[in-house]
């Protein structure tokens, strides 16, 4: 039966010598999965620079419930990226958030608020005229609450540390390693409040927004199951350097 969707396009894999397995993540249906046809022929119908990490289609697909593969019959990109594929800066960021978000979304039910989310939060990217390095810190503190986690930022004059399991505030500094101090937390919760528009009035020194990143890491690992390791913020962290 044919559907119409939008999707993000999170991961391609070769399956034969002109047809590709795309993992997109679609507002109807969730994370699914499509085999795609002469992606590489001159005159492809759904050409492979449409499926590049995070680009945002309209789709027209035929849904099966219950089957592992599906098929599209129409996408377009909507809208084309204008800024992300030819920024370094910005292209690294999505790339690094793209690795993030395949480990994140597993094969799911729908969940349009988590979907407009990352759909809006990537359309205001690319129409940004200047790529802020704090972004990807802000837009994985979010997404956290769409996803389950999100920290409690309320806390008292005594709670001096951050629990990264606990996802809260405490007094008492955790008998494990997986903590850190208020001060940096504190920069979590304006990058978690801030609009996007006003990220550039937070100023975080490099070293510190190294450690921010990784702990945000840490916190995805702790509150995600099967997470693993990502190695992409390795290459944005020298990017952004």
């Amino acid at each position: 039966m044919l559907q119409k969707t939008r999707g993000i396009v999170l991961r391609t894999t070769q399956y034969s010598e002109s047809s590709v397995v795309a993992k997109i993540f679609t507002e109807k249906f969730g994370l699914q999965t499509y085999l795609i046809n002469g992606v590489k022929k001159p005159k492809a119908k759904i050409p492979m620079n449409m499926l590049q990490a995070l680009h945002l289609l309209d789709l027209v697909v035929y849904h099966k419930a219950g089957t592992q593969m599906q098929r599209i019959s129409e996408a377009r990109l909507a809208p084309v990226f204008r800024t992300i594929p030819y920024e370094l800066i910005k292209n690294t960021i999505v790339q690094f958030l793209n690795e993030v978000l395949y480990k994140c979304l597993g094969e799911s039910i729908a969940d349009e608020a988590l979907f407009q989310f990352i759909f809006h939060a990537l359309c205001w990217f690319d129409e940004t005229e200047t790529a802020d390095v704090n972004f990807h810190l802000a837009f994985l503190i979010r997404m956290s609450r769409y996803l389950g986690f999100a920290p409690h930022f309320q806390c008292r004059v005594d709670q001096r540390y951050f629990d990264l399991q606990e996802g809260a505030f405490t007094s008492i500094l955790p008998l494990h390693p997986y903590f850190m101090e208020k001060d940096d937390a504190l920069f979590w919760e304006q990058l978690y409040s801030f609009p996007f528009e006003q990220l550039n009035a937070i100023k975080i020194p490099n070293a510190q927004r190294k450690l921010l990143l990784s702990n945000l890491l840490t916190y995805y690992t702790l509150h995600t199951a099967s997470f693993g390791q990502v190695k992409s913020h390795h290459i944005l962290e020298d990017v952004l350097a």
